[in-house]
């Protein structure tokens, strides 16, 4: 049954109505805040169109992940009224880390005082939630001594962990398709779309079929996502086709009062998201818990089949950065 699970959720986007199902609850989060320039927009732009994409789309509030030490770099520029604008549009913030560090690669010590830097800055800032997410998703990977560590300090600062339950790669794909514009590439752009939304509509799916599996229950889940162009570009297309799935997008805040916010799984399988975790210590192996869209390769092909090889067969195959139009 269990590896059956990564098939789950084919073919979804074809249906035109919500299932009948017990409805499914996700609340969108977007790490990496304020992001480094796309290929498609400013970060001025792109922070525009997502704030409006969100609205339409009925979000009422996502979470936002700084990493404070963004700011001070190029595409930092505005950065701080880039963020109050998401707060003044329903949304909140998190802690993200100063310069965005592996903990398996850095001493309990200088982690720390990385964190408390980037919240010293967030707790002043409206929005702010006490909330840590890790770079990385890097929790100390095999060492049990930093795990522990870790998890006693944000105990101590009163920080909740804010984990994710759906992990992908939707960073990945938007390195590509910006890789592609930059280089002049032609690109089918509703191919692009339906590739990012579908990858992402799956990944969930997958994700609840195994906390399904292991709690028995659907639990409120978190979805990880980047300030991307994609993003800017695609996130309506996205709320649209996670709805008609039978998802209820919800906010961020409520979801992390679901009762997997205050377990702890005693695993170092971690990278992966907290349901990931559960379903390890419940005895799933590392490869049942990944899915097939969080490995690159597999992006990359994807991206050649649907974006790149049919692009000329689509009348949005030839709009450039020049002919996306920068307002929402």
């Amino acid at each position: 049954m269990r590896r059956s699970v990564a098939v789950l959720g084919a073919g979804l986007l074809l249906l035109c109505t919500p299932r009948v199902e017990a409805q499914k609850r996700i609340a969108l989060s977007f790490d990496d805040v304020p992001r480094h320039a796309g290929a498609f927009f400013t970060p001025d732009q792109r922070a525009i169109r997502l704030i409006a994409a969100l609205d339409r789309a009925g979000v009422e509030q996502a979470g936002f992940f700084v990493t404070t030490g963004n700011l001070k770099k190029p595409d930092g520029d505005g950065g701080a009224d880039r963020i109050r604008a998401y707060v003044a549009a329903g949304h909140v913030l998190g802690n993200h880390s100063t310069t965005h560090p592996w903990l398996s690669r850095t001493e309990v010590e200088d982690y720390l005082e990385d964190l408390d830097q980037a919240e010293a800055w967030l707790v002043n800032q409206p929005g702010h939630r006490p909330w840590f997410r890790y770079p990385y998703l890097d929790e100390g990977r095999g060492d049990i001594a930093k795990r522990d560590a870790l998890r006693a300090a944000l105990q101590d600062r009163g920080l909740l962990n804010a984990y994710i339950t759906v992990d992908n790669y939707d960073w990945h794909l938007d390195a590509i398709a910006s890789s592609a514009q930059r280089e002049g590439k032609a690109m089918n752009l509703e191919g692009l779309r339906d590739l990012y939304v579908e990858t992402l509509v799956q990944v969930a799916n997958f994700y609840e079929a195994i906390a399904k599996d292991v709690l028995d229950r659907s639990p409120a889940h978190v979805l990880l996502l980047h300030e991307t162009d994609l993003a800017a570009l695609f996130i309506e297309d996205l709320v649209v086709a996670l709805r008609l799935d039978g998802w209820q997008v919800i906010p961020i805040d409520e979801a992390y009062q679901d009762p997997i916010a205050h377990q702890e799984p005693e695993t170092t399988y971690l990278g992966s998201g907290r349901v990931a975790a559960l379903a390890h210590v419940a005895g799933w192996s590392a490869e049942e818990l990944v899915h097939e869209r969080t490995d690159e390769e597999v992006l990359n092909q994807l991206f050649q089949e649907r974006v790149l090889a049919t692009a000329e067969t689509t009348s949005l195959s030839t709009r450039s950065s020049k002919t996306i139009s920068s307002e929402p």
